[in-house]
């Protein structure tokens, strides 16, 4: 099996179901009953296995989102959010699944019928690719790639093919308005979120999402801040989550380039935006906060799945806290923004690498600093020069005189 040995949920199966001699150390219970020169079908039934466990476990997880994220923002707004569906309305979202299961599917007659049925469907599958390769823990990964940073990326942007599909597909003149709107906006911010991640690659030196925990001696959110807010901001707007949720803004173009989709289509692109979260959590936590890392006192996995809740948990305050944005004045964060300051921390992290190749303690406590001083003044200069644009609040002054004004 070569690498995969190297997980250990992946290695723990496989031992147990071969007869393979290197495994005898592994195996806990003497229950293997296939050859060593069939362990082909031990590698087949142990990855079929485990991409079940991840769907399912993904799919759980969308539904504690959606009752967390209620209840969270019951408490920002002080109501008490859902509470009628089970013990603490915690059989709410399954009883919205049940809904949207059995509603009338709808389908336009100018519709291109291939295309409308495969937007949904986009939208939610590639997710699904992400969670098998975020490490868990020390050993606790599906498998183990060499370009796992590219390969997240990749995956998270695919997204923008799926609104523009369903945009397009449906026939209607406000869904493309809305589908063409929200790729503009989501390739906007594609670019200052991978600038962002080369500069996560380059303190790790690799590309692989083990080495990158491994190589955080100080976290990535401390160690360059500027690089993780700008990150975490494009995420934001990657997953079209609130201030950024334009994509589907009801009060302008009626609900976007989901307009004419309903029933399960429609369920298909909730999930789908709400699986994206939940992954896009993990890789923040793995990019920025160390991954797994922690004292040994606790399992690794208990580290990360505390971080991951925390950025989630981010996520659903900032759903709380900002109003929508404009079109302009997203477009504007984009590119006077984020681009400008992914750049500087790019550059920034580039020539302290350059001079510290191998930095010492002392001088990773420097490079800290460094990168604190860059953040605030950036933050402040850049501050000033969007304040006017992003609040609209820009006023030409002129002179009054008094009786004749």
């Amino acid at each position: 099996m070569g690498p995969i040995r190297e997980s250990f949920i992946f290695e723990f199966l496989y031992c147990h179901l071969s007869l393979e001699a290197s495994c005898s150390s592994v195996r806990i219970l003497n229950v293997a009953f296939i050859p060593e020169d069939l362990s082909w079908i031990s590698f087949i039934l142990t990855s079929f296995f485990w991409i079940f466990v991840f769907i399912n476990a993904a799919l759980v997880g969308v539904l504690v989102l959606i009752w967390g994220e209620r209840r969270l923002i019951g408490k920002f707004q002080a109501r008490l959010g859902p509470n009628r569906w089970g013990p603490l309305g915690l059989f709410t979202p399954v009883a919205d699944a049940i809904k949207v299961m059995f509603k009338e599917d709808i389908e336009p007659t100018l519709s291109d019928k291939l295309i409308y049925v495969l937007a949904p469907i986009l939208m939610v599958v590639p997710v699904f690719m992400i969670f098998p390769v975020i490490p868990y823990g020390a050993k606790t990964f599906l498998t183990n790639i060499s370009v796992g940073v590219v390969f997240v990326l990749a995956i998270t942007s695919i997204n923008s093919l799926s609104v523009l599909m369903a945009g397009w597909a449906s026939g209607n003149r406000f869904a493309i308005i809305g589908g063409i709107r929200a790729v503009a906006m989501l390739l906007s911010y594609e670019i200052p979120m991978g600038i962002s991640a080369a500069g996560v690659v380059i303190v790790a030196g690799s590309l692989s999402l083990s080495e990158v925990v491994n190589n955080q001696v100080i976290p990535n959110a401390i160690f360059q801040p500027l690089g993780f807010i700008t990150f975490l901001i494009a995420s934001t707007a990657e997953l079209n989550r609130s201030p950024f949720d334009i994509t589907e803004a009801e009060s302008e173009l009626v609900a976007g380039y989901m307009t004419d989709y309903s029933s399960m289509k429609f369920g298909l692109f909730y999930l789908g935006e709400f699986m994206a979260t939940i992954a896009s959590s993990a890789i923040i936590v793995t990019f920025y906060f160390s991954g797994w890392r922690g004292p040994t006192f606790i399992p690794s996995e208990i580290w990360f799945l505390t971080k991951w809740v925390g950025v989630i948990a981010i996520f659903i305050w900032f759903r709380a806290t900002f109003p929508r944005l404009r079109i302009d004045q997203i477009m504007s964060l984009a590119w006077k923004g984020l681009f400008e300051l992914s750049l500087i921390n790019l550059l920034v992290l580039a020539l302290m690498i350059a001079i510290w190749p191998d930095p010492s303690g002392m001088q990773l406590l420097i490079m800290t600093l460094v990168n604190w001083v860059v953040f605030f003044l950036s933050i402040y200069i850049f501050g000033k020069i969007l304040s006017p644009n992003l609040t609209g609040n820009k006023i030409k002054k002129r002179s009054v005189v008094y009786g004749l004004d």
